[in-house]
């Protein structure tokens, strides 16, 4: 059979270098800068997520020396490089080269595997290489009897799903789908002291999570509980989910997935042994019923369950492998397709578009448009600072100032894109579940003082009352100053800057 091995590293290469190119042309979003305080401050773990991804960002950023674009989506470059590879390992695994070619081309035509997660910064970028490593050592237990008692597996199994949980805690579904399968078709394996051992391991990497909850009163865990407490029944929620799965797998990797289950339940096509099927079904479908089950009853993002498709490629690909002798299927090229074109015209749309998809209303301008996440920020952090220095020059105000937010978005693009150029320190004024990990930022910095003076920065697109959220602490709010953010020659948001005189009153600290 031809090998495929040359054709999974041009893959790997091509997208890595589409990615590298692109990477500049558009600016970081909510979520990624906000990772970046997490470099910012050095922890065991943060209020939102585990270490893994500020590791990440450090490694990648020089220890936040390098702050680009660029840098800081680098790591998730190198992850999914890595984690393709780790698919076409396990494809070959399990059936042969031609199987894990087809599987590694349908993790890069995935909008979550190949795009949300291998592009941009998330919690989910530095947990792929790990999740699809720790598919791969599984897949090497199913296939191969005689390393049933191989020490050196087993402990390297555990200290990748550790690794995994270290990026997200739901990393230990890697466990409850292995631990059903072995239910199911291994139960000879509960007599093996090395899967204890292996699973012992991964707790030891749980360590530094719990040890920075206890010392937070487990704020992480009744942060997220406060997510998923309702109980009634939520159709829309469930839909959204249903929909998001669809245009996050891409929705030709989508149906090609549940197409695949549907054939291989009617028996259309089989792997060589029986087992497999049952390690692919127990690696996805327990978390996809978990997150299923959450959804009807609470808002959700499409990304939670996204590594619980990865298993099902595996699937597609058996069908694809077992139905034609084709280097390239026409299916996945029109995948690969169609993911290209909505990269290129989201980036397109981002940089030149002259309007904006979000609300009309002067009140609200911009509201819920996703392009204005990821441009206008570079320049209004040009635009501040200018207006600070003739500030301070001309004595408008007094040296020394801070700016203030009171979210974690956008106080994430204000602290990188404004706050790390301006020179001017910003400081979080709000509740703890409004800031997140700004509330521990605050420790480090000085602070409000009496008769300081601070400018607050309030997009269009995100409407907040200054007064409300700052009156109390300030004897004066001047009008707000208006910068418009242009693109393709309309104006698509607005940035109000205002200036707050003579702090009178200092806020109580989030955090004991």
């Amino acid at each position: 059979m031809k090998s495929y091995t040359k054709p999974v590293l041009y893959l790997i290469g091509i997208s890595f270098i589409v990615k590298l190119l692109l990477a500049s042309t558009i600016e970081l979003g909510n979520d990624e800068v906000y990772y970046w305080t997490y470099v910012l401050r050095p922890d065991w773990n943060y209020f939102d997520h585990p270490p893994m991804v500020a590791w990440m960002i450090r490694m990648f950023s020089f220890n936040g020396w390098w702050a680009s674009e660029l840098s800081l989506r680098l790591g998730s470059f190198v992850g999914a490089a890595f984690s393709t590879w780790f698919i076409f390992k396990t494809g070959k695994l399990i059936g042969n080269e031609r199987l894990g070619w087809y599987a590694a081309l349908l993790y890069t035509a995935s909008v979550y595997t190949g795009f949300i997660a291998g592009f941009f910064v998330l919690p989910d970028s530095p947990q792929m290489p790990f999740w699809t490593g720790a598919l791969y050592i599984m897949a090497y237990l199913v296939i191969h009897k005689s390393e049933e008692k191989n020490w050196s597996v087993w402990i390297f199994l555990g200290m990748v799903i550790g690794l995994a949980t270290l990026a997200k805690v739901h990393g230990l579904f890697l466990w409850a789908g292995f631990g059903l399968y072995i239910l199911l078709q291994k139960r000879h394996w509960l007599s093996n002291p090395r899967l204890y051992v292996s699973a012992f391991i991964t707790l030891l990497f749980l360590i530094p999570i719990l040890y920075w909850n206890i010392q937070n009163d487990f704020i992480t865990y009744r942060f997220h509980s406060g997510r998923v407490t309702h109980t009634g029944i939520n159709t829309d929620a469930f839909l959204q989910e249903i929909v998001g799965e669809f245009a996050y797998q891409n929705p030709f990797v989508f149906v090609l997935v549940w197409l695949s289950v549907f054939l291989f339940i009617r028996k259309q096509f089989r792997f060589r042994q029986q087992r497999i099927g049952a390690w692919l079904f127990s690696m996805s479908l327990p978390m996809l019923l978990v997150f299923w089950g959450i959804a009807l009853f609470n808002p959700t993002l499409p990304h939670w369950s996204g590594p619980a498709y990865i298993p099902l490629y595996f699937l597609v690909a058996a069908w694809l492998d077992q139905r034609k002798s084709v280097f390239f299927p026409g299916i996945l090229k029109w995948a690969i397709g169609f993911v290209t074109v909505a990269l290129l015209t989201g980036i397109a749309l981002i940089r030149y578009s002259p309007v904006h998809f979000g609300s009309q209303s002067k009140e609200a301008y911009g509201e819920y448009c996703p392009t204005l996440d990821l441009s206008g920020w570079a320049s209004l952090g040009e635009q501040f600072s200018s207006i600070v220095k003739e500030d301070i020059a001309e004595g408008q105000i007094n040296s020394n100032p801070v700016l203030l937010t009171n979210k974690w978005f956008p106080g994430g693009h204000l602290e990188f894109y404004v706050s790390r150029i301006s020179g001017v320190p910003l400081i979080g004024i709000g509740s703890l579940q409004d800031l997140h990990q700004f509330a521990w930022l605050n420790r480090q910095r000085a602070g409000l003082q009496i008769g300081m003076d601070a400018y607050a920065i309030v997009p269009s697109n995100l409407p907040m009352n200054v007064a409300e959220a700052y009156g109390t602490y300030f004897k004066t709010i001047e009008p707000a100053e208006k910068l418009k953010q242009q693109r393709g020659g309309g104006v698509v948001r607005y940035f109000y800057i205002y200036r707050l005189r003579n702090c009178k009153k200092v806020p109580d600290p989030l955090l004991p």
